[in-house]
């Protein structure tokens, strides 16, 4: 399921430890892969029922003397973001996201933070009940982890719930560099406001600004992200969430990014059951179909999968379903560029025109793009381009999905008579009303229908 490679030797080369204290650390577990792994089923310590981090992994740990310990190792990672497309980021154990870290209410928690960047860092324990001085706040709680080194967190998982854990160093760059993993405390037993589920599902809301063309964030960027994504990918390099009919589903996001994310899931309605804050009182829990996930929050969404079929889920800001965005394109909707192309093309043979009769276009186009840039609206669905990009996915409900089976079925099979179809018909014209109000308050004052404007130039200053 994982890679493994042991690095310990460079580790205490590049860090002034001693032999003895890195002997004592757990052996480092890489992922290079951004597939949805398998989840990980828990071999010592306190069972639990574990989650599946969607384009991402569980962290493995090991047990010293009743301690759980883990190792993170921060470093420089290349992440897939969608096929054909890579980023130069800065991640935990190969990756960005970071691998989650699962625990149980009452787990004393050791996790060892190597430093493989080119500045220091620190590690944010977002949410969690510890010591002030675990708290991984630079300056103010602990020392910067000078680049070389190796720092030790130790605290008890005190509450159950969903966190998240990033940088309290350099902030701004390290989390636009996409440094940032999640953190599940599973309860210890049963608790009156966390049922059981059958699908538990995690992954982070996270954004980037990213040149076509290029592979590096520009981590100057405060609002204008060009790529918004779930787990550092980006549709249709997102994974399907695969389920089974009837399955009780959990679904925990946390957003991470400068802007909130309404969070939108067809075909069902869910319940928020958590937060970052601890289990939602059942009293405050009603039926949605979006929740809003504001920055710095977690939104955890309990819903019965009962309804089959191929079910899209995404975030409702419509500029935040599209890639490689641009904030400076003009609006060509009705305008005609015939007579501009043939003169452009004589001089540009490959000049094409954009959004003259809507975005759609662009699916329908083979226009070049530079190498190492997703398209901007993408996704082969069984009826054609789904014309989506970026914070999307697909929750696919099937009635032969197997417990514990998180592979994707394929398209749904609808059954006969259930798909939209075109009417093959002439249609009637529509009655309309003629005779629509006026407004409340007519308008007053208003100039005449015909204009004349007189320009006059500035004049000029005396002896010129």
């Amino acid at each position: 399921m994982n890679n493994r490679r042991n690095f310990l030797a460079g580790a205490i080369a590049a860090a002034t430890v001693s032999k003895v204290a890195m002997a004592a650390l757990p052996e480092p577990v890489l992922q290079t892969k951004p597939d949805t792994m398998p989840p990980l089923a828990p071999t010592n310590g306190r069972p639990y029922n574990p989650v599946v981090t969607l384009n991402g992994w569980t962290l493995p740990w090991r047990m010293n003397k009743g301690v759980k310990e883990f190792h993170l190792v921060a470093e420089p990672v290349v992440r897939e973001m969608a096929p054909g497309f890579k980023a130069n980021l800065w991640g935990y154990n190969g990756q960005s996201p970071g691998p989650t870290i699962e625990v149980v209410e009452g787990d004393r928690v050791r996790i060892f933070v190597t430093n493989r960047l080119p500045e220091h860092t620190s590690i944010h324990w977002h949410g969690q009940r510890m010591p002030n001085g675990m708290d991984g706040v630079t300056g103010l709680t602990q020392p910067a982890i000078q680049p070389g080194k190796t720092f030790v967190y130790e605290f008890v998982a005190r509450r159950p719930g969903t966190f998240m854990y990033h940088p309290h160093a350099d902030e701004m760059v390290q989390m636009a560099m996409g440094m940032m993993g999640f953190w599940v405390t599973h309860p210890r037993a049963a608790h009156p406001l966390i049922e059981p589920v059958d699908r538990d599902f995690v992954f982070l809301l996270n954004a980037y600004d990213i040149e076509p063309g290029s592979a590096t964030p520009k981590i100057m960027t405060m609002l204008d992200f060009n790529l918004w994504s779930w787990n550092s990918r980006i549709f249709p390099g997102i994974d399907s969430l695969n389920v089974r009919l009837g399955d009780k589903v959990r679904i925990r996001m946390g957003n991470l990014t400068m802007t909130n994310h309404p969070m939108h899931l067809h075909g069902h309605e869910f319940q928020v059951t958590g937060t970052d804050g601890g289990p939602t009182p059942l009293a405050a829990r009603w039926p949605e179909v979006t929740t809003d996930v504001a920055v710095g929050q977690m939104r955890q969404i309990e819903f019965v999968a009962d309804e089959e079929g191929d079910w899209a889920f995404h975030c409702h800001k419509s500029h935040h379903t599209m890639n490689a965005m641009g904030h400076d394109v003009p609006t060509m909707i009705g305008v005609d560029h015939q007579d501009m192309v043939r003169k452009i093309t004589k001089l540009v043979p490959d000049y094409m025109v954009m959004g003259e009769r809507g975005m759609a276009d662009m699916t329908e186009m083979e226009m070049p793009i530079p190498d190492n840039t997703a398209p901007m609206m993408t996704g082969a669905g069984p009826f054609g381009s789904v014309e989506m990009g970026g914070m999307f996915s697909v929750l696919k409900v099937r009635r032969n999905q197997k417990p514990g089976d998180f592979r994707n079925p394929g398209w749904f099979k609808h059954p006969k008579g259930t798909v939209a179809y075109a009417l093959n018909a002439p249609t009637a014209e529509p009655p309309r009303a003629r005779d629509a109000g006026s407004a409340a308050m007519p308008a007053q004052n208003m100039p005449a229908k015909n204009i004349e404007v007189q320009v006059r130039k500035p004049g000029g200053h005396a002896g010129h």
